[in-house]
């Protein structure tokens, strides 16, 4: 069956300010949804709350698979993924960099070799796989933070301004491997852009946030 993710009333303030009030949508498995609207609107803190790593003041986040509401546990947590803007990397090889999600999980050598092979030639690092990670330019720092959330196949795949301050190379590749994961997996995608005419190439549903409410396009 696969993720179904609900928000319901969700409002969330830091500081006495609402930052976001009474969201509620239900997005559908296996579609792409790109967030945009002004700084401050509560984008980047939706994707935080939809990924675990915020908890709403009031309302619920609600992740089913096959009509049974799931705990928001680590088992959970490793089925969806958030890219942030500035990805945090270790100070060691690509490869590890992306070996990791999966080492932490149990999983064989064999197939983290497997795994993360596939997911530096998706985003093409498969010829940077040994130089360290803090040896990348931005554009492929980026890149490094999608194939480190690409390799442990999430269910939802949120990423936060994939492209931002990067050169436009680097923005085709990456719009590309966006594109691919919608050809070829079954993830719902959420993605926030400041620009209209990435969402319109990428997003299957776009949606507007104004003073931390969702407005369907």
């Amino acid at each position: 069956m696969g993720l179904e993710l609900k928000i319901l009333n969700v409002f969330k303030a830091y500081n006495g300010n609402p930052i976001l009030r009474d969201c509620s949508f239900a997005f559908a498995q296996g579609c792409t949804y790109v967030l945009q609207g002004p700084n401050g609107s509560g984008k980047s803190t939706l994707l935080r709350a939809l990924a675990l790593l915020e908890q709403p003041d009031s309302g619920r986040v609600e992740y089913r698979d096959g009509g049974q509401i799931l705990a928001a546990d680590l088992e959970l947590r490793r089925r969806i993924t958030l890219v942030l803007p500035r990805t945090g990397i270790f100070n060691t090889t690509v490869f590890k960099n992306v070996a990791y999600g999966l080492k932490i999980r149990g999983i064989t050598r064999a197939e983290i070799e497997a795994r993360a092979n596939d997911a530096l030639l998706a985003v093409g690092l498969g010829h940077k796989k040994w130089q360290r990670a803090l040896e990348l330019s931005s554009g492929e720092t980026k890149r490094l933070g999608i194939a480190r959330a690409m390799v442990i196949n999430p269910e939802v795949f949120m990423l936060d301004e994939p492209t931002a301050n990067i050169d436009p190379a680097n923005t085709a590749i990456i719009e590309g491997i966006i594109l691919k994961l919608k050809q070829k997996r079954q993830a719902t995608i959420l993605m926030i852009t400041h620009d209209p005419a990435q969402a319109q190439r990428l997003g299957d549903d776009l949606l507007f946030m104004q003073d931390g409410k969702i407005i369907p396009a």
